[in-house]
């Protein structure tokens, strides 16, 4: 009997040939391995595929360029955390009231990007835009849905981004390094001005 091939899916990329992915784990794993040992502030794509042994092309072909690649190294610990904020336990899951949520958003935002904050930094050096493009829309679909519910008159999607404009990674470590803050005084900041967003 034949083996029943796999049909593509609507709106879903095309399957991923087995070559293909173990060729992108290995280049993902090695650039990990690499930022691990040497920082993440010099990654070279030509370099991660000298040492993950595929041609420059695949690397650049799979990725884009090294924003691609850091995206995919950030990706594991982004899809946990947005299935906390969407699916996960409340206040930051569903169930609690919608200030609550946004306050438990931006609170676990900031440890999301304190967590890999190296990365972060470098992906907004590598792309003037990249905190704008991925994750950026399901966090502020995110928060413009609970504006909904805490702010039907306003211009939820406005607010949206001005909640997020704070909790970007170069803002949050200039922050901390420069300012002193700690973490904890960044969240409280963060707490008051949803506290005004829903008076």
């Amino acid at each position: 009997m034949r083996e029943r091939q796999q049909l593509p899916v609507l709106g879903q990329p095309p399957p991923e040939r087995a070559d293909a992915a173990r060729n992108r784990q290995k280049i993902v794993d090695c650039a990990a391995r690499m930022i691990a040992e040497r920082g993440a502030e010099h990654l070279s794509l030509d370099e991660v595929a000298r040492e993950a042994c595929v041609g420059v092309g695949t690397v650049y072909r799979r990725f884009g360029d090294r924003a691609g690649l850091l995206y995919a190294l950030i990706d594991e610990r982004e899809r946990h955390f947005q299935a906390a904020f969407l699916s996960g336990p409340s206040p930051l899951g569903p169930g609690g009231a919608p200030g609550e949520r946004i306050s438990a958003f931006l609170r676990a935002l900031v440890d999301h990007f304190f967590g890999q904050e190296e990365l972060f930094l470098l992906l907004e050096k590598s792309s003037p835009k990249a905190r704008f493009a991925g994750p950026y829309h399901v966090y502020h679909a995110h928060l413009t849905a609970l504006l909904a519910q805490l702010r039907p008159g306003a211009d939820q999607r406005f607010l949206a981004d001005v909640l997020l404009a704070p909790v970007n990674v170069g803002l949050l470590n200039f922050q901390r390094t420069e300012r002193g803050f700690t973490v904890e005084q960044i969240k409280d900041g963060l707490d008051a001005l949803v506290r005004e967003i829903a008076r």
